[in-house]
């Protein structure tokens, strides 16, 4: 394990550490967000779903465009400053919001920071990871970014009980974290230089273009679409523990306990997803995910709800890092960011879709509806997945 760390480039640890600090912020607010426009704002939670939904397609859509502009520029690090840097600036809103159309305003912005970084970042790590590493590089770099996603909800947690339960006060402190990662980026990643005799792409979205992104590329596409319909936004884990009654000061706890079981299995995964089929781990990962779902729905405690957000966590992170390596391991060089930004898309407009679907069950027929719809799902996307792999050749190690 240690050889392996040592084999993923410095430019791959920087990119942790700013995807860290960045999630520290957003989840310092996010983690709070749910349960703010339910409880002080009135909002529904069918509403909620929505909103997510919407936030996080926003995002999808504009990784396409920026990751097309990556490839076409021959460049990735200028559009990550971008996408970071209106991230930071717009962390002010929350704070500042007077109610919720400002907050609709605010999560949909930081989500084009997000949708404009996205791509072109992820395109940078596998230009940077040497193809041996890859699985390692990506593995690590999201376990970096699931620790700032615990560190946040935590440190708003302990800031919710040092002051009465101010939004206020945890929204601008949300603030620090989120400029220290746009620093970071300008600072301290180098972007490498371009690769002598690499086809220069004109036209990135052109037809002609995402043919060449190759068959075995948008199997990947389609298999992640799938799963990605099977489960839906983090928010239903906080409303599942607040309905049974976990007070608003812990709710954090529950973004807090998924990502600790996220960071500390997505490098793990990275590195055997280098020596074994990537596609045995990412079945597993479903299966984790059914009995998540399973736990949760049938859940009538704060144990209960623990578990299932545990294995949760455990799926999220068998499965996320593994999807990224996937997509590098399929796509042309010169069309990564292109690549990234399809793959985000199509994935984004199925969360969309889950994470209304799972509002409205919630609304009619309340949690456990929506936990059991999902375990169905996903039972139905591993049926599925099977079908389609079947005679297909394993992508492992060097991919």
């Amino acid at each position: 394990m240690r050889d392996r760390l040592k084999a993923v480039p410095p430019g791959v640890w920087a990119l942790g550490f700013v995807s860290m600090l960045m999630d520290i912020s957003s989840e310092m607010i996010h983690a709070l967000l749910p349960i703010y426009m339910v409880t002080v704002l009135g909002t529904s939670t069918l509403a909620v779903g929505v909103i997510e939904g919407i936030a996080e397609s926003t995002a999808a859509i504009t990784k396409v465009f920026s990751g097309a502009l990556s490839d076409w520029l021959g460049k990735r690090k200028g559009l990550a400053v971008l996408g970071y840097g209106l991230a930071a600036f717009t962390k002010p809103i929350f704070p500042l919001a007077s109610g919720l159309s400002w907050l609709i305003a605010a999560r949909f912005i930081d989500r084009i920071g997000k949708g404009i970084r996205g791509a072109p970042r992820d395109a940078l790590v596998a230009d940077i990871a040497p193809p041996e590493a890859r699985g390692a590089s990506f593995g690590l770099r999201q376990s970096l970014d699931t620790i700032g996603a615990f560190l946040g909800p935590l440190i708003a947690m302990v800031l919710m009980m040092a002051t009465a339960n101010s939004f206020a006060t945890v929204f601008w402190i949300a603030v620090i974290p989120a400029f220290l990662s746009l620093l970071l980026i300008i600072m301290a990643v180098h972007e490498p230089a371009r690769v002598a005799g690499r086809r220069v792409v004109k036209s990135p979205l052109s037809p002609s273009e995402l043919a060449r992104l190759g068959k075995d590329y948008w199997l990947v596409v389609i298999i992640a679409s799938v799963f990605t319909l099977a489960r839906f936004s983090e928010a239903f884990l906080i409303l599942r523990a607040q309905s049974v009654s976990l007070p608003i000061a812990l709710v954090p706890a529950v973004m807090v306990l998924m990502n600790m079981v996220y960071a500390g299995a997505a490098y793990p995964a990275g590195v055997l997803s280098d020596r074994v089929s990537r596609h045995t781990i990412l079945i597993a990962g479903l299966v984790l995910l059914i009995v998540a779902d399973i736990v949760l729905a049938m859940a009538t405690g704060i144990i209960g709800v623990a578990i299932g957000v545990m294995l949760w966590g455990l799926h999220m992170g068998l499965t996320q890092g593994l999807l990224a390596t996937l997509v590098a391991d399929t796509a042309p060089a010169e069309l990564r960011g292109t690549a990234y930004g399809m793959f985000n898309l199509m994935t984004g407009f199925a969360l969309l879709a889950a994470s209304i679907i799972a509002g409205a069950l919630w609304d009619a027929i309340g949690p456990r509806g929506t936990f059991l719809a999902g375990a169905l799902f996903t039972a139905l996307a591993v049926a599925g997945l099977l079908v389609v792999l079947r005679g297909q050749k394993p992508v492992a190690g060097n991919g």
